[in-house]
């Protein structure tokens, strides 16, 4: 059942399952709460309390106020829900701009993460975002819905072999909007934002972690490499990719619960 954490004039829709150790899933940029796990009971199944919520501006959660989609306000989010339902530390799992929300918690609030998954990242403090790419993103969302959302993704940039279940996953993605020029702007504000500013900043971070990279050939937008760097910065972290041929873990709810038990 979907219920509402107010938190600085901002309605984030949560949802909870299960009972047990937290893990706390964190989507990525225009997706919703289902796509962490994807729908799968697999943490419930097996004892842990699962707690999904929608970033601002995205599924059923209300449009930021004043258009602020900073990760230091993406972060406080994550705060806000977790005070709501008492949660003193989780397991962080991010994927994507949920990703990069994680880190930054794990960077200001360390004593309230007791294990990070680090999914598909892509923010490199040293290279900067193609932000032509995101306004176009934004424009085609904001004037011709999914369809301009889908026309300005360029599926032909993605290889043949995935461009159909790419552009399956996208029309489900932004058809889950209740305010979907909310999705626009954060759009164009998320990767204005940095999470953290150096690679040396990830150094801080004890807390056990894993990263789930994917392979370039079905994600390019995520690079492996860069996934590779998240792994090398934090001390102990392990690096996690899906077979050659296969679709990325973080596509597989199933395959990516089963990770998070085994770490």
């Amino acid at each position: 059942m979907t219920q509402l954490v107010e938190h600085g004039g901002q309605s984030l829709a949560y949802e909870t399952h299960g009972e047990g150790p937290v893990v706390v899933g964190l989507h990525g940029l225009t997706a919703t709460r289902r796509y962490v796990v994807m729908g799968s009971n697999t943490l419930p199944r097996e004892g842990r309390r699962l707690v999904l919520y929608d970033a601002r501006g995205h599924g059923s959660s209300s449009p930021a106020a004043g258009g602020d989609y900073s990760y230091a306000s993406l972060a406080g989010d994550l705060e806000a829900v977790m005070d709501e339902l008492d949660i003193a530390h989780a397991l962080v799992v991010g994927a994507s701009m949920g990703a990069h929300t994680a880190i930054r918690f794990a960077l200001e609030r360390p004593e309230r993460v007791r294990g990070l998954a680090i999914v598909t990242p892509a923010y490199d403090p040293e290279r900067p975002s193609d932000l032509a790419h995101w306004d176009a993103l934004a424009r085609g969302l904001r004037e011709g819905g999914v369809e301009g959302f889908v026309a300005a993704y360029e599926l032909d940039r993605v290889p043949p072999g995935w461009r159909a279940t790419v552009e399956r996953v996208l029309r489900q993605r932004l058809a889950s909007h209740a305010h979907p020029d909310a999705v626009a702007d954060a759009l164009a504000a998320v990767p204005r934002s940095r999470p953290f500013e150096d690679w040396d900043e990830l150094s801080a971070i004890e807390t056990p972690t894993l990263v789930v990279g994917s392979r370039d050939e079905a994600d390019p937008a995520h690079p492996l490499a860069t996934a590779q760097r998240y792994a090398d910065a934090i001390a102990g972290a392990r690096l996690h990719v899906e077979d050659e041929g296969r679709s990325p873990i973080a596509w597989q709810g199933g395959a990516l619960s089963r990770l998070l038990l085994d770490f």
